[in-house]
């Protein structure tokens, strides 16, 4: 118990700013007390009351000041600064929180990393750079120490993204009384010497090459699967369904110059008609005639009632129109030629091919 015993925390913010907290709810129950600084070792001290105070449920818990020297004497007393409470002097050098590092750069050489920053102005010897890094497959960080302001490690695989951070602690006992270490700088991720976002995307160029030749491969599969299929569909519906001639075809000219009129066509193409029938059918007729003759000798009953329709060459007939009509108007059962075809006739259907 006395004034010395309560449990105070100094932090010396890179010899910049001060600040010391107290357990205000344990020590001073109920009371909000007051705190008073003052730097220098003269024996005369001139006591500086806190502008600036942490608060703990409304109470005075801490307070935060410039840093003005290496010694400090502190003060805590009652809330109107009458009593003191708690007093004590410290070297203020031993109680530094460095900054975290500036400027940190990572130098690759194929499996090693050489990590540095910045030196401080004052005390660098005082430091120590810590840099910590993970694979995506590791649980825990593997932690490395150097003289401040450069550490290298090696080992590192260059198919894994790994993750990197750094921070400066001081030395204990022979510059600090307490281990403090600067916050960690940014978190920085790397793979094979290449600054990545974050390791979730550690895709490999490799990787990328075999995603491509297989949505690749997989579409080139399907279509052919889908040609494969439609062929097949198309078979079963000629199958089912066979397809029916279009008779514009063969009669191009009768659909497209006379729009479907067959008296109009056959006027037109009478003459044709004729001629080729009969460079086809005067050497039919010759045999035919010949073949008659002889049968004539054998047996008088005639045959199947059936006859060739002829049309006899322009200067034996005259009557054009008379041919027309024998064509248009076929007898039962007689073969007719029709511009080039052989056609059917019969009572029942009008033309069969």
């Amino acid at each position: 118990g006395g004034k010395d015993a309560i449990n105070t925390k100094i932090i010396n913010f890179n010899n910049e700013k001060m600040q010391i907290t107290w357990a205000t709810r344990e020590l001073f129950y109920n009371e909000n007390v007051s705190f008073f600084y003052t730097f220098g070792e003269s024996k005369h001290k001139v006591w500086k009351p806190c502008t600036t105070y942490l608060l703990d449920q409304d109470y005075n818990s801490g307070c935060l000041f410039k840093t003005e020297g290496p010694t400090l004497a502190i003060s805590i007393r009652n809330s109107n600064g009458s009593e003191e409470l708690f007093s004590k002097e410290l070297k203020a050098d031993f109680y530094i929180k460095p900054s975290p590092p500036e400027n940190v750069t990572f130098f690759w050489k194929e499996d090693t990393v050489t990590v540095s920053c910045n030196k401080p102005e004052k005390n660098a010897w005082c430091l120590r750079l810590e840099l910590q890094y993970k694979s995506k497959f590791d649980k825990e960080w593997q932690s490395r120490t150097s003289k401040c302001c450069s550490i290298g490690e090696q080992g590192f695989d260059p198919r894994k993204c790994y993750s990197f951070r750094v921070r400066l602690s001081r030395l204990v006992p022979h510059c600090n009384v307490v281990h403090y270490s600067s916050d960690w700088e940014a978190e920085t991720f790397w793979m094979n010497g290449m600054l990545l976002d974050s390791c979730d995307d550690d895709v490999t160029p490799q990787s990328k090459t075999v995603i491509i030749l297989s949505c690749s491969l997989s579409v080139l599969l399907m279509m052919l699967i889908l040609t494969i299929l439609l062929c097949k569909w198309q078979r079963f519906r000629t199958s089912v369904l066979p397809a029916i001639p279009d008779p514009k075809h063969p009669l191009a000219d009768l659909f497209n110059d006379h729009n479907g009129n067959l008296q109009e066509w056959l006027d037109k193409n009478d003459h044709v008609m004729l001629q080729t029938k009969l460079e086809y059918e005067e050497p039919e007729s010759i045999i035919e005639a010949e073949s008659q003759h002889e049968d004539g000798n054998n047996s008088e009953k005639p045959g199947p009632l059936e006859k060739i329709l002829t049309f006899p060459a322009a200067a034996e007939n005259n009557d054009g129109k008379a041919a027309e009509i024998a064509c248009l108007i076929p007898a039962s059962n007689t073969i007719a030629p029709f511009a080039g075809f052989h056609v059917l006739m019969n009572d029942d259907t009008y033309v069969m091919l």
